[in-house]
């Protein structure tokens, strides 16, 4: 995946939550990756962790995360 193709789809507080989503879009069969700003893990609690995907997997995504939302 290339930078300027991703979209960040939600931003969670932690890596732990991002990580579970992520596990719900892998199942899915889309691909994603986390990104934080967190000083390489000195500063875990500023920023949040973003999930992105590709550009064209938003909807997708999306969708696939409400419906695990709404179990």
């Amino acid at each position: 995946m290339e930078d300027s193709d991703l979209v960040a789809v939600s931003t969670f507080p932690s890596a732990a939550d991002a990580q579970i989503a992520k596990g719900v879009l892998d199942d899915e069969g889309i691909e994603s990756m986390t990104r934080a700003d967190n000083g390489g893990g000195m500063y875990p609690a500023i920023g949040g962790v973003d999930l992105l995907v590709r550009r064209e997997d938003v909807g997708k995504a999306n969708a696939a995360l409400h419906r695990r939302h709404r179990r």
